[in-house]
């Protein structure tokens, strides 16, 4: 039997194409794992499949120096994701032997491995509009990662994810409810509803996220949905559907609404199509409805043109709002992006303010989550790390569990909150 492996970098989208790849390859009874090669193991794999990310240099580079590690084992390299959608010249440089697929060809990867055993190098480039949703996989994970769309409506200056995955391709509705469905009854107990923007999802086919969401919420079974990033230039058309979307117990209480910058001035340079204030009202409207909702937000330090009263905004913005999480990126100009055009605002500036903000940011959430200490929570356990079982609440927080086993995975526990950190609360399991 074939044997691959799957290395992901990454958002979630990228992680779930990296299951809709395994799950692909496994229906021709192809043994896929998933993981980072070690050659110290000597596992013998038919091919490496690297699925990549280009959001930020620093990833890039780090993916870079990776490919041409591998590249050295004489491994049959296939490059996927936003890097060989954006940047496959820079693959071809490093690894020239390698083949790519973009990320719109995905579907195509069992074509693809033949076709390189067959032929060598294979290169399948541009954005092929497939519903991906076709081939979402039942694993029946405790987290089942449901990609609905990729491609987004924005042009964001500083974006380069837009370049790589195309405009808007939203998924059918009628499949995506069918892998939630048949997920749940494998067992799937947290749902993460993920895409490039899922505030856009279904403007191309006359519906949208409120909707789509109602509906996956009456499906039958014991499990959560998470709701993944949301453009916040989008909450307008639907944002009271949304909210009673929410209402349903089988809804986390989480919304990750990306700000960027506290200055109008900056929101409209980047290409964001909100002001601060109305950022602020939609804030306002959640928490009205939902004072326990966990509240996600971006923020970009040193856009080029960024002022000191600029970034001072955004301080005040964070301070203002007391957003439940905050994550903090330094500006860093992407080659495809309107933004890499621009004069670049000096990097010890970027450096210096991205620090002072960090060192808010981390003592605001390490405040958030003291108001947990000694209180008894319900808990959700997800993932384990090796070290320790974690799971969220019904408000998406992270809870690392001491002394939970992985045969509590799934499962809904009682949780006595004893410590926690700026990302996350921690406590032991409570006897009922």
């Amino acid at each position: 039997m074939e044997k691959v492996l799957i290395e992901t970098y990454g958002c979630t989208l990228n992680h779930a194409d990296s299951d809709m790849i395994e799950g692909i390859l496994s229906k021709k009874e192809i043994l896929v794992e998933h993981g980072k090669y070690d050659q110290d193991l000597k596992n013998d794999y038919d091919f490496v499949i690297i699925n990549t990310c280009t959001v930020k240099k620093a990833t890039e580079q780090k993916i870079i120096e990776r490919l041409k590690s591998l590249n050295h084992l004489g491994k049959r390299l296939v490059i996927t994701g936003c890097m060989a959608s954006a940047n496959p010249d820079l693959i071809e440089n490093a690894v020239p032997s390698a083949s790519i697929i973009s990320t719109g060809n995905t579907s195509k990867v069992f074509d693809a491995l033949t076709s390189i055993k067959e032929n060598g190098r294979v290169h399948y480039e541009g954005n092929s509009h497939t519903d991906k949703s076709l081939n979402i996989p039942d694993f029946g994970l405790t987290i089942a990662r449901i990609p609905i769309s990729e491609g987004c409506l924005s042009s964001c200056s500083f974006c380069e994810t837009k370049f790589a995955r195309g405009p808007l391709n939203s998924f059918s509705e009628k499949l995506i409810l069918k892998a939630i469905d048949l997920n749940v009854r494998k067992g799937s107990k947290e749902i993460e509803l993920t895409s490039q923007d899922i505030g856009a999802y279904g403007a191309d086919r006359g519906t949208d996220i409120a909707e789509l969401l109602e509906k996956a919420s009456k499906i039958n079974g014991d499990f959560m949905i998470r709701v993944g990033m949301l453009n916040p230039e989008h909450l307008h058309k639907y944002l009271d559907r949304l909210l009673n979307a929410y209402k349903s117990e089988k809804v986390y209480k989480f919304i990750h609404l990306p700000v960027q910058s506290g200055s109008d001035k900056i929101l409209q340079a980047m290409g964001r199509r909100y002001t601060v204030k109305e950022f602020e009202e939609y804030i306002k409207a959640i928490r009205l409805k939902f004072p326990e909702m966990c509240i996600a937000t971006d923020v970009i330090v040193g856009y080029p043109g960024e002022t000191i009263n600029d970034f001072k905004a955004t301080f005040k913005l964070l301070d203002r709002l007391r957003i439940t999480i905050t994550n903090i990126s330094k500006f860093g100009a992407r080659p495809h992006a309107n933004a890499a055009k621009l004069k670049q605002t000096k990097g010890d500036t970027i450096k210096a303010r991205s620090l002072s903000l960090s060192r808010t940011v981390k003592k605001m959430q390490h405040e958030n989550f003291s108001s947990y200490l000694n209180k008894n929570v319900m808990v959700l356990l997800t993932e384990s790390s090796g070290k320790s079982i974690t799971g969220r609440t019904a408000s998406y927080i992270p809870v690392a569990v001491l002394d939970a086993e992985k045969s509590d995975l799934g499962k809904w526990i009682n949780v006595k909150i004893t410590g926690n950190s700026y990302a996350c609360i921690i406590g032991q399991k409570r006897e009922t």
